[in-house]
C-alpha cells in the first residue's frame, strides 16, 4: 500500500516556521557532490548472481530499494527520484510494483527493456534521452546491452512504494533481503 495517510502532519515541502527562504531551499537541494553510489542497496541480488550488480544514487526520497536509512535525500511526499548505474552486461531483474508507475529515463548507454503482462511480452531498446513509463502491475526488466555503464534516472510515484516483487518462478522471488 502506498503512503496515502490523511494526517495533519506538516508536508515535507512546507516551509518550517521561522526558516529563511535560503535555509528552507537548502533542504530542497541535493547536489551530485554530496551523493554516493550505493552498491549495497540491491546487494542481495548481486550476491545471488553478479549480473544483478548495480548502484543507486538517491536524490528525492529513498526509492523502491528499501533503503529507508538514507537521511541525505530531499524528503518526498509523492514520488522518489534516483539515478541507477547498470554496468555493461548487467541487468535489473524482472520485477513489478503493485502500487506505482515507474519511470526510467536513460541518460547514457543502451538498455534493453523487457515488459511482461498477462503472458504477453514486449522488448525495446532505450538509448540516450529515451524514457519509458511502466504502469503498476507490469513486470519490467532492464538489461545493459551496451559496452559501457548505463546511467538512468528512476522515478517512482509514491513517497514510500511497496517493495517490488519478482515473478514467482524467478530465483530472486525466494531470497529475502539482508
Amino acid at each position: 500500500m502506498t503512503d496515502l495517510s490523511t494526517t495533519d502532519a506538516p508536508k515535507t515541502w512546507e516551509r518550517p516556521e521561522g526558516a529563511s527562504l535560503e535555509d528552507w531551499m537548502q533542504t530542497r537541494i541535493a547536489r551530485y557532490q554530496t551523493r554516493k553510489y550505493d552498491w549495497n542497496a540491491l546487494k542481495f541480488q548481486a550476491d545471488y548472481d553478479p549480473r544483478f550488480r548495480r548502484a543507486q544514487m538517491r536524490y528525492i526520497g529513498t526509492g523502491g530499494t528499501g533503503v529507508s536509512t538514507d537521511m541525505n535525500t530531499i524528503p518526498s511526499e509523492n514520488f522518489t527520484f534516483s539515478t541507477m548505474v547498470i554496468p555493461a552486461g548487467h541487468e535489473g531483474p524482472p520485477h513489478l510494483h503493485t502500487d506505482v508507475e515507474e519511470v526510467f529515463f536513460v541518460l547514457r548507454g543502451t538498455l534493453k527493456v523487457v515488459i511482461e503482462k498477462d503472458g504477453e511480452r514486449y522488448e525495446t531498446l532505450l538509448t540516450d534521452r529515451d524514457v519509458i513509463s511502466v504502469p503498476p502491475g507490469v513486470y519490467r526488466e532492464e538489461i545493459n546491452v551496451g559496452d559501457e555503464d548505463a546511467l538512468m534516472c528512476v522515478m517512482l510515484g509514491a513517497k514510500k512504494p511497496v517493495t517490488p516483487t519478482y515473478p514467482p518462478e524467478h530465483p530472486l522471488a525466494s531470497i529475502k533481503r539482508g
